[in-house]
């Protein structure tokens, strides 16, 4: 069983020398990195090394490779852990024996943050992008917020910071409860897809801890006019100050005249009779509305609406989304998180907008056993609707125990044209099979949130093999 936040765990008022078990995930390790602002002394363990691990080593944390009850030292006064972590962790079982307070990622991120003004974001998908356009639109008004995203905001080079004004900014977790913990001051809530029903047991429980969480927000709530279960929630609100945003005729901040040729995506907003246009750096729709939710953000913190769009507009990206790894021989190599059957569509039609007269080879890594056997189906029906041909690797199982008859093989069974897909277990065939059948001015993508990206080394080089 996976560690899940406790609300009565007791937050110390100083937290000390801290330890952090899996330091080196995207929202742990900039976790760490505000701790280490703060003056902490911080060690901590992860599974592997990572570039996010050797960017803390750099700050002047002590890392351990390998979870081990020898890691944690005898002048630890704080651990952290992340709710990836199976409750037989050495490490966190030595915690427990030793007495000492043990902090869920949200606990410890919620003693950081304080008494500031703080905006939630969360969401099945989109919270990441949304976090980062929130963030640079801030910072582009001349706003120092505090924030910690889910991925590095490719503009800046990380995904936490501290800053000195009162706002703070973070990617509020669903998939275990946890944003529920957030004294928030603004949420936003980019969609309410079925997701993480390993925790919720329900859709209806999946929608009810939405409706809490808006509920709970101190000013205002941002939601999608157009996403069905987001819809739902609304319905179901108390909150006396709700903004919605979409293409809806009927949404506070409506997203029109979408263009998505030329690399980019060209908008117009019509917010309180007035309409305002832009262009952002960042391909997709799906980032058109992104931008409009951040915008209801900003203007609803009571920031201008023009100069908020502008600065929202020279948002670059962020890490591991339609993240370029290289080109060779004309095949470019792409990387995205995406892991649910929207993201992977809203992904892959992204890449539609700017491949021109390529195709897409799309390299999906299932992410755990219990999504992919909920969604099989779905996720073949995307792929094989938006990639022209696709490689599926094996599950990724993250926090879940293997369930017999659940591989990759359950969402390429699914495909209509088996002569689209292939399952492939082995990554170093799925990477030769890749090369063989890419041709010039076509994209590969990885698809998942778990480690896949370890694989585009193996994609580059079977791809300078073949086309050398």
């Amino acid at each position: 069983m996976t560690i899940k936040p406790d609300p009565n765990t007791q937050i110390p008022a100083e937290l000390g020398t801290v330890h952090f078990v899996g330091i080196g995930g995207s929202g742990m390790s900039g976790i760490a990195r505000l701790v280490l602002g703060d003056g902490h002394r911080v060690t901590g363990s992860d599974v592997r090394d990572s570039a996010n691990v050797q960017a803390l080593r750099e700050l002047g944390a002590e890392i351990a490779i390998g979870h081990d009850a020898a890691n944690l030292g005898d002048d630890v006064d704080t651990v952290v852990v992340t709710g990836a972590l199976w409750q037989d962790n050495p490490e966190y079982r030595l915690a427990l024996e030793r007495g000492l307070p043990v902090l869920h990622r949200s606990q410890a991120l919620a003693a950081l943050i304080g008494g500031r003004r703080l905006v939630s974001v969360a969401g099945a998908h989109g919270k990441t992008t949304s976090t980062g356009m929130i963030i640079t639109g801030l910072l582009a008004i001349g706003e120092r917020p505090s924030f910690v995203n889910g991925g590095v905001i490719e503009s800046l080079g990380v995904s936490a910071a501290a800053g000195d004004g009162e706002l703070f900014v973070v990617e509020a977790d669903e998939s275990d409860g946890s944003f529920l913990l957030y004294d928030t001051s603004v949420a936003l809530i980019t969609n309410v897809d079925p997701d993480h029903l390993d925790h919720y047991g329900s859709r209806e429980a999946f929608e009810q801890a939405f409706v809490d969480f808006a509920d709970q927000a101190r000013e205002l709530v941002v939601v999608s006019s157009d996403d069905a279960g987001a819809k739902r929630v609304t319905e179901r609100l108390s909150h006396r100050n709700v903004v919605t945003f979409g293409e809806s005729a009927d949404a506070s901040v409506r997203v029109h005249s979408i263009e998505t040729a030329g690399g980019g995506v060209a908008f117009a907003l019509t917010h309180e009779g007035v309409e305002y246009r832009a262009q952002l750096r960042v391909p997709g729709r799906h980032n058109a509305i992104n931008a409009a939710g951040a915008f209801a953000v900003l203007v609803g913190l009571g920031f201008d609406p023009a100069a908020s769009l502008a600065g929202i507009a020279t948002f670059a990206g962020t890490g591991r989304r339609f993240e370029l790894h290289g080109t060779v021989a004309g095949v470019s190599v792409y990387d995205d998180y995406a892991h649910h059957p929207t993201e992977v569509a809203a992904a892959l039609a992204a890449a539609r907008t700017v491949v021109g007269d390529g195709r897409i080879i799309a390299v999906h890594q299932p992410h755990t056993y219990s999504r992919t056997q909920a969604f099989a189906t779905e996720f073949a029906e995307v792929l094989e609707q938006y990639a022209d041909e696709t490689v599926v690797l094996d599950v990724y199982g993250a926090r879940e125990d293997p369930v017999p008859g659940v591989t990759g093989a359950l969402v390429s069974e699914r495909f209509h044209d088996p002569e689209r897909v292939a399952f492939i277990a082995d990554w170093q065939e799925a990477a030769d099979h890749t090369a063989r059948i890419a041709r010039d001015g076509d994209f590969v993508i990885t698809l998942g949130c778990g480690d896949v990206y370890r694989i585009v080394p193996q994609l580059l080089a079977s791809l300078e093999r073949e086309r050398a």
